[in-house]
C-alpha cells in the first residue's frame, strides 16, 4: 500500500504532469476543435501525465532515480509520454493514429525527450522547495532532501575546481 509519505513526494511531479497535459490538451482549441473536445483532450492528457509525473516523484523517493541525472528519466518518459499520448488519442481522437499505432508511438517517443527535459528542469526547481517544507514530518522527504543537498555540494565543488583551474 502506498503511504502518505510517498504520496507527498508524488505531488510536485503529478502537478507538473497535470498542468503540462492540460496546457497541451488546451492547445487543441487553437487547432480549431470545439470547446468540449478541447476539454476532453486536455483531461485525457493531463490525467496520465499527472499519474506518470507522480510516479516519478515516488520512484525518486525510493532511490530508483537520482537527482541530477537525465538518462534514466529520459528513458522513463520515452515510455510514459507515448502511453499518455496514446491514451489521449484513444479518448479524444484527433486523427493522430491515421498512420498506425507504431509510427504514432515512435514519433511520440522522440517528442518525449523534449518533454523529459522540460519536466526534469521544472521538477528539479520545485522539488527541493517542497522537500524543505515536508522534511520535518516526512522521513522520505528528509532523506531525499539530503540527496539533493549532496548533489548540490558536488556540483558546487566541481564548479569551484574548474574556476580554480582556469586561474
Amino acid at each position: 500500500m502506498i503511504g502518505r509519505h510517498s504520496l507527498e513526494l508524488a505531488l510536485p511531479g503529478a502537478s507538473i504532469g497535470a498542468v503540462a497535459g492540460a496546457m497541451a490538451g488546451g492547445l487543441t482549441l487553437f487547432a480549431g476543435q470545439p470547446t468540449g473536445m478541447a476539454l476532453l483532450a486536455a483531461l485525457a492528457l493531463a490525467t496520465p501525465l499527472g499519474l506518470f509525473g507522480g510516479l516519478y516523484g515516488m520512484l525518486l523517493g525510493q532511490g530508483v532515480f537520482r537527482p541530477g541525472t537525465f538518462g534514466p528519466i529520459g528513458l522513463y518518459w520515452m515510455a510514459a509520454f507515448p502511453l499518455s499520448r496514446l491514451t489521449q488519442e484513444t479518448l479524444a481522437p484527433t486523427g493522430g493514429l491515421l498512420e498506425g499505432v507504431g509510427p504514432f508511438l515512435a514519433y511520440q517517443a522522440m517528442i518525449a525527450l523534449g518533454f523529459a527535459i522540460g519536466f526534469l528542469w521544472l521538477h528539479e526547481r520545485l522539488m527541493p522547495h517542497w522537500l524543505m517544507r515536508r522534511a520535518a514530518d516526512n522521513p522520505q522527504a528528509k532523506q531525499l532532501l539530503e540527496q539533493y543537498l549532496r548533489f548540490a555540494r558536488l556540483v558546487s565543488a566541481r564548479k569551484s575546481a574548474r574556476k580554480g583551474a582556469r586561474k
